[in-house]
């Protein structure tokens, strides 16, 4: 039994709770969070173990094919994925800035845990589709190389479902700039 996450991305909020509800009714998963997204759109983030993982979000995409934007099942997500979505992360000694961004709430957090297994970076910020008109972003920081390394990645992996909308990296960005992202 290994530890998992798994989301399932609605183009409805109808669609949404009832997928939510199909999803915990069909395995033991618990809801972490279930809630409309901009614009309009419903998330449904769970975890549990892989198996129940797995037959939850594929319980909501036989349910909901026709209103199903996107979905994930992750193993063993990375650590700095909740502290990122929750913006709890201490960014600590900054050489280069990296950011991603999605046109879906699941397909940025799929980039965020394959980026910070690529290289040795810390995930910053995961914004999902709040206040982004469905879109979606992560920030993340390190070397310049692990940085690009890890966006390069990501990129990749997202560029092959259609998700992918843009990235950069900064060399040494401006402490000015660093205060008003953190």
């Amino acid at each position: 039994m290994s530890k998992a996450i798994g989301m399932a991305e609605f183009n409805t909020v109808s669609a949404g709770v009832a997928g939510a509800d199909r999803m915990v009714k069909t395995a033991a998963v618990e809801i972490i969070e279930a809630q409309t997204v901009c614009p309009g759109k419903y998330i449904v983030l769970i975890q549990g173990d892989l198996s129940a993982v797995r037959a939850a979000v594929d319980s909501a995409k036989a349910f909901a094919a026709g209103k199903l934007i996107d979905s994930f099942v992750l193993g063993n997500p990375h650590e700095d994925i909740f502290p990122a979505i929750y913006g709890a992360t201490d960014p600590g000694e900054v050489a280069a800035l990296g950011i991603l961004e999605t046109y879906s709430a699941a397909s940025i957090i799929v980039a965020a845990d394959l980026a910070a297994k690529t290289a040795i970076v810390k995930l910053l910020e995961l914004r999902i589709a709040k206040g982004m008109c469905g879109k979606s972003y992560m920030m993340l920081t390190g070397s310049v190389a692990a940085v690009e390394a890890a966006i390069e990645r990501a990129k990749a992996q997202i560029a092959d479902d259609g998700f992918f909308l843009d990235s950069q990296v900064i060399a040494s960005p401006d402490k000015d700039l660093w205060k008003s992202i953190l």
